[in-house]
């Protein structure tokens, strides 16, 4: 076994340890989640501090517009790599000796399919905005913005994704809070030393911040081996079955910061914007959870789903909890929001306490669709969120075309409801079907039994 795996001393080590159980597991699953959480918190908070900072610098025009700009780099990001960091992730927790070509099957695709990302956005974007109510963005800050923040962040993703799959939850974490606090210090020196005031100002400063960055990112996972670069065509499937779960839930997620940006002024969309952004942030304690769950689930299901329900159930109940919990937090700080982003945006505590409910949601359907994907159901899990997104996203135009903003409230509810009972449906049936099949087997081979 090579030395980073086994001088991981994190997650994987601990659990092996405690298969079996009671107190003496669930102690380090609480320490680990409790450095996971408190990364993930700390990274959060200083993405808050950042979108403070350019709310406040750049005004309700110019932060609308890089709102509405960036509703399309999020869903490239999540296109980029073709969901190959899936594949890193499951098949290294797996078997450490298949890092070297599965970071250079990552590498290459996030090269090639960003290549043609940051072209079409910027086509793209600059086709919308002429549409939209605000000012026009010249080609140079569009392909700024999108190298910096769909090719440059999907590599350091990558390199939370290495260290997770290596059972490095500490290296993980100090990536995530590294990055959020570049990014801060990016924002802090941008607006407060050098006054920045305009996106095409903002584009420069953040591209070369992620940059710099990456190149970090890529000197710390250099003791670890170089990559072998090789593209691994039977792997692609499964990559683009997982980014495009991703992909249509971005557009879903976004789809409502665009169509807003068509009917209201875009200082609104300036302030719903925050909103949506402190209610990303607010994921984060569902994120934490599964973070650490995902690679266990992966290695639990690997003898059949049934084996990690157990697991999924008890996560569904830490996730629910914690997604009440920021729920109230938000609920009651939402009145005190724009003294710390600004007073022209005031439609702020209204959006986020309409919004704070999906956190629970969210919380109720993520421990499922983790154990699907865990388990290599990808093509159930694409059906799910594909299918319920797909339709969201039509749900959430039309209604934000008829009613906005409470239209778009709506749909937000109804779409995240409908994957809580999908998600769980399916689950269910495939971990029946697969405690059937372990019995069967049991009974056809008493020597297995």
């Amino acid at each position: 076994m090579p030395w980073y795996f086994r001088k991981s001393g994190d997650f994987l080590a601990i659990s092996e340890e405690n298969v079996g159980g009671g107190t003496r597991f669930a102690r380090p699953i609480l320490v680990n989640y409790l450095l996971s959480s408190g990364s993930l918190a700390m990274a959060s908070l200083s993405q808050l501090v950042t979108f403070a900072l350019l709310a406040r610098s750049l005004g309700p025009t110019e932060f609308g517009l890089f709102v509405q700009v960036s509703a399309v780099i999020a869903v490239a990001v999540q296109l980029c790599g073709l969901g190959a960091s899936d594949c890193l992730l499951r098949t290294v927790s797996r078997e450490p000796e298949s890092y070297a070509s599965l970071l250079g099957h990552n590498l290459l695709l996030i090269g090639l399919s960003g290549a043609v990302l940051v072209v079409g956005g910027i086509a793209a974007m600059s086709s919308w905005i002429r549409l939209s109510s605000g000012p026009a963005v010249d080609a140079l800050t569009l392909t700024l913005l999108f190298f910096g923040n769909v090719v440059l962040v999907r590599v350091i993703f990558l390199v939370e994704t290495v260290f997770l799959s290596l059972g490095r939850v500490h290296a993980a974490n100090h990536a995530v809070v590294g990055f959020a606090v570049a990014r801060m210090a990016t924002a802090a020196l941008a607006c407060l030393a050098f006054q920045v005031s305009s996106l095409s100002e903002w584009a420069l400063w953040q591209c070369g911040g992620n940059l710099l960055y990456a190149l970090v990112g890529a000197a710390w996972l250099s003791p670890l081996g170089r990559p072998r670069f090789k593209i691994l065509r039977e792997e692609l499937q499964a990559g683009l079955l997982f980014s495009s779960q991703f992909v249509v839930r971005a557009v879903r997620s976004n789809v409502d910061l665009l169509v807003i940006g068509l009917f209201t002024p875009i200082e609104t969309v300036g302030s719903y914007g925050v909103a949506r952004r402190i209610m990303d942030s607010s994921y984060l304690s569902i994120d934490a959870l599964n973070r650490l769950i995902y690679p266990r689930l992966a290695r639990e299901s690997r003898g059949g789903m049934h084996l990690a329900l157990p697991t999924a159930k008890r996560a569904l109940i830490a996730a629910l909890a914690l997604g009440m919990t920021t729920f109230a937090i938000l609920f009651m700080l939402a009145p005190w929001l724009p003294a710390l982003f600004g007073r022209d945006y005031h439609d702020l505590p209204f959006f986020v306490r309409c919004l704070s409910g999906t956190i629970i949601l969210v919380g109720a359907w993520a421990a499922a669709i983790d154990l699907l994907g865990a388990s290599g159901r990808q093509d159930a899990r694409a059906w799910i969120l594909n299918g319920a997104n797909l339709l969201g996203s039509v749900l959430i135009a039309g209604a934000t075309w008829l009613a906005a903003p409470i239209g778009t409230f709506i749909a937000l509810y109804t779409i995240d409801g409908t994957i809580v009972v999908a998600a769980w449906l399916v689950l269910l049936r495939f971990a029946r079907r697969s405690r059937l099949q372990a019995d069967e087997l049991a009974r056809a081979s008493p020597l297995l039994s």
